[in-house]
């Protein structure tokens, strides 16, 4: 197809200008004379030289109404191949000339994007063991372990391992490579989280954490708050937090109010309604805790459900829903929803949310194996707890009619 770049970046450029002037969800833009920031970027268009100039005048435009989600982005560019490089999910430390394993990540193997190479039925490797030869290449540190694994993402490859440097004594075993770490790596995040909260309480706590307010956020939340509704008390935590749109439907739950009790002869008494946390809870935020994630701590707060600790949030929640395509395949958004409170003030956009106690994660903090934000909640929750928590009401003597 012939095209001509500079028609269609003059009608992309007009089509974004439309877009915002027509949904942005605040009519008088912020107060910024649309029509002047169109007369001032336009002339702008005509001296761009490449797609990637066009994207820096739409977001130098849309800049200017000084907006959470404002985004532009994709367009007409040469597709570019990527190498799949293969991944083990682990790591490795030089020694005696040879790599050996320091760590395996755990992984969830019974879902595919948990799944933990080393850790598969048959593949029977340990910290401490040596990776020789991958596909019968010798493998040392002259070699980077994972230039072998170039293109080998998702294919079959044999890795010989062995308990001491002597490739006669070593196995092979058939392992595929995965292309991505990151769910592994934020797994074991979160265990080792849920391990230190386990263990600074004797017990008595539960920890989740809440990666956004889509699909996996709730689906972390269903998998890890139901697990813990015994617990005596709960810390949520949304640092990092990518936004979304199911803070309501958590925020719900958070909020149910024990009404009563049902009562089996052989087994448990049932909280009315079910799944009904008694216990007291705690935030934690940070910088990174975005959109929906703004929007979840400020109801936290609301609601009354507990103290905020961590650092103040992003900051912007002016919603949007989904990205608009452009005629070359790129994409803008349209700030639609602007956020205000129950007393008719405009809140959290170009502020963020404050915690109630303010602490900081510094990076010898972390290097050193601690969480202050989290050691922090912990502490807030077992004070508010005491040595006698008050548990569910006992099942009174049985009636007699």
């Amino acid at each position: 197809t012939k095209v001509d770049f500079r028609a269609e970046w003059r009608q992309m450029f007009n089509e974004t200008w439309r877009q915002e002037r027509d949904f942005f969800y605040s009519s008088n833009m912020h107060g910024v004379d649309w029509s002047a920031v169109r007369s001032r970027y336009a002339p702008l268009v005509e001296a761009a030289q490449h797609r990637d100039d066009l994207n820096f005048i739409l977001g130098e435009m849309v800049g200017e109404l000084s907006s959470g989600h404002t985004y532009v982005g994709g367009g007409d560019y040469p597709a570019v191949e990527r190498v799949r490089s293969g991944l083990l999910g682990a790591e490795f430390k030089a020694e005696g000339g040879l790599w050996r394993l320091s760590h395996i990540l755990p992984g969830e193997n019974w879902k595919d994007s948990g799944r933990s190479p080393l850790t598969e039925p048959g593949v029977s490797v340990a910290a401490g063991d040596y990776l020789l030869a991958v596909d019968g290449a010798p493998v040392t540190t002259a070699t980077d372990p994972y230039a072998l694994l170039e293109g080998k993402a998702g294919r079959t490859v044999a890795l010989t391992f062995g308990k001491s440097p002597d490739i006669a004594k070593a196995r092979s075993f058939l392992v595929k490579p995965i292309e991505d770490e990151i769910p592994l790596r934020y797994q074991e995040w979160v265990e080792r989280n849920r391990a230190r909260v386990d263990s600074l309480s004797g017990g008595r706590l539960g920890y989740l954490h809440i990666p956004d307010m889509g699909f996996e956020g709730l689906s972390e939340f269903v998998k890890r708050y139901y697990a813990q509704i015994d617990k005596q008390g709960l810390v949520i935590d949304v640092r990092y937090n990518g936004g979304g749109f199911v803070s309501q439907m958590i925020i719900e739950r958070l909020r149910r109010v024990l009404g009563g009790m049902d009562a089996p002869r052989n087994a448990t008494p049932e909280t009315y309604p079910k799944a009904v946390f008694t216990g007291p809870l705690v935030c934690l935020i940070n910088q990174y805790s975005a959109s929906d994630g703004d929007i979840f701590p400020y109801m936290f707060r609301q609601y009354k459900l507990g103290p905020l600790v961590g650092r103040r949030t992003w900051g912007g929640v002016v919603g949007i829903r989904g990205y608009s395509p452009l005629v070359d395949g790129g994409y803008i958004t349209r700030p639609e929803f602007g956020t205000y409170s129950a007393d008719g003030k405009w809140v959290i956009e170009n502020q963020g949310v404050s915690p109630d106690i303010e602490v900081d994660n510094l990076p010898e903090d972390i290097l050193a194996g601690h969480d202050p934000q989290l050691e922090k909640g912990v502490q807030l929750l077992l004070d508010k707890l005491g040595p006698s928590p008050a548990g569910l009401p006992p099942r009174p003597a049985s009636p007699e009619r």
